[in-house]
């Protein structure tokens, strides 16, 4: 009996902004380590943008050198800010033209993200019983892109629908409020306690920002990290990436 050849799946090269700060990519590592145990056989490399080794075009160069043919680039990012939209593409344009490469959509938004900013509040000390008394700020690393920042101000919207008593989205860089605005303004509105919920992946400058920011609240919760829900929208992203669209199914 003639068992048909399964196609190779694509690698997953996971993008990650680099920092100066070592614990950035520990915690960019940890996360592709749990992506491999959730989808065993599938491989799954990382480069970095600035600061960290490997680069995305090393890492690139690298399968290419192997004999690898498609890759999924995925962004680890939370919004489609400038990194997605230039960065990102002009490290691509550059790669061997022998790989054929599908750039996958950023992390967010998404369910899970705000599934695991609540895990992340609930590690921290919180329960589900506080939530109707508890004011959180959403707090990002802040962007230049009037897309992204509307993006976070929805999800702040969004989060708040789930039964916190308020929720205010709040930013580390180029946008206002900054966190410890935001958290004044959830004293003010009477809520009994306040909790800082950053809204990013890794630590670093901006999320050290945040974390001094958030000194009169009553509880910060850690970086998002490798977060089980972060994790799985890594892979909903890769196999959103690799399957033919619906256009290309019917063409």
């Amino acid at each position: 009996m003639h068992n048909p050849v399964r196609p190779v799946r694509p690698v997953l090269v996971v993008i990650a902004h680099g920092s100066r700060d070592p614990r950035h990519a520990a915690t960019v590592h940890g996360l592709v380590r749990r992506v491999r145990a959730m989808r065993p056989g599938l491989r799954v490399e990382t480069g970095f943008l600035d600061f960290t080794v490997p680069s995305v075009h090393g890492v690139l160069e690298s399968l290419a050198a192997e004999g690898v043919r498609d890759v999924v680039a995925l962004p680890l990012l939370l919004t489609r800010a400038f990194h997605a939209k230039a960065d990102i593409p002009a490290a691509l344009r550059d790669a061997p033209t022998r790989l054929r490469i599908r750039q996958a959509e950023v992390l967010g938004p998404s369910p899970l993200l705000l599934a695991a900013l609540e895990r992340r509040l609930y590690e921290a000390g919180l329960t589900p019983a506080d939530k109707s008394s508890t004011g959180v700020v959403l707090a990002s690393a802040g962007s230049t892109d009037p897309e992204a920042i509307a993006v976070i101000a929805d999800i702040a919207r969004e989060w708040r629908h789930t039964g916190w008593c308020a929720v205010r989205p709040a930013f580390a860089s180029a946008s206002l409020p900054r966190t410890e605005e935001a958290v004044r303004e959830l004293r003010a509105l009477g809520c009994a306690r306040v909790a800082v919920a950053p809204y990013v992946l890794a630590p670093g400058f901006l999320p050290d920002r945040i974390a001094r920011g958030a000194a009169g609240a009553d509880v910060l919760s850690d970086v998002l990290g490798s977060a089980p829900e972060v994790a799985r929208v890594l892979l909903e992203r890769y196999d959103a990436a690799r399957l033919p669209t619906p256009a290309a199914l019917g063409a």
